[in-house]
């Protein structure tokens, strides 16, 4: 099977028989009431905790992020909507928590950051905000294809000892219910997001190693090349929708 051309992505998608639609709409009203008001949205604390960072001087040159960006509004608008990407420096697959630490390591000279650290997540929900309304939209060729490629394939894969592919519950059984949650098309619009099962932000791959372990499958590191492949994929699946990150789920 290959990607097909264009958006909506995979399989019925691409051919226009299903609708994309955001985890967003499978909401209860209580959690959708508390992810569109950022009074009630706890996702907000970590946006808090970017801002005053984004600000803060770090490592010898002392250096803040706003220091070359200037404010995340302007600088940041729509930077998560179109991550994950191909650095054409060394050809490697970047998603937004890479870049941040990137400009860490290269520009600032400080350590990265751990991922699901407070400081990351922090940064990365203040920068997605900045893309909360714009869609997704993601490049998907030239040296972004064999990342797709690679996301596909994983998202069609069989896996563990359960046998089961994301697409087997994700693309078949969207809609419907498991263990009392509905089943969502899994496109990535909401990271980082609270979960209330976590009573914490997470990134997408701390979701995605939670289902590699439902299926009783390997578990990978974060931020490995297979995770950031699948990153990419659904990213490009979801081309079109809205980005509404910090999201709430249950």
């Amino acid at each position: 099977l290959a990607v097909a051309a264009g958006n909506p992505g995979d399989v019925a998608q691409a051919q226009g028989q299903t609708p994309l639609r955001s985890a967003s709409e499978f909401l209860s009203p209580e959690l959708s009431a508390d992810q569109r008001d950022e009074l009630r949205n706890r996702g907000m604390l970590w946006v808090e905790q970017g801002a005053a960072l984004w600000n803060q001087p770090v490592g010898t040159t002392g250096q803040a992020c706003a220091a070359c960006h200037g404010t995340p509004e302007r600088s940041m608008q729509d930077v998560a909507a179109r991550l994950p990407a191909v650095d054409a420096t060394s050809g490697r697959l970047i998603n937004l928590e890479g870049r941040i630490n990137q400009c860490r390591t290269q520009r600032q000279n400080v350590p990265a950051l751990a991922y699901e650290s407070n400081e990351l997540l922090a940064l990365t929900a203040l920068v997605a905000r900045q893309s909360r309304g714009l869609p997704m939209n993601v490049t998907d060729d030239g040296l972004a294809r064999p990342f797709v490629e690679a996301g596909r394939r994983l998202w069609h894969e069989r896996q563990g000892q359960l046998n089961l592919a994301c697409s087997q519950c994700h693309d078949a059984n969207w809609g419907k219910s498991l263990a009392g949650n509905p089943i969502p098309q899994a496109h990535p619009t909401g990271y980082p997001l609270y979960r209330l099962e976590w009573q914490t932000m997470g990134s997408l791959h701390r979701r995605l190693r939670a289902c590699s372990l439902g299926v009783r499958a390997d578990v990978l590191d974060y931020g490995a090349p297979e995770y950031l492949a699948l990153e990419l994929y659904l990213a490009w699946r979801g081309e079109g929708l809205p980005i509404d990150s910090p999201g709430v789920r249950r």
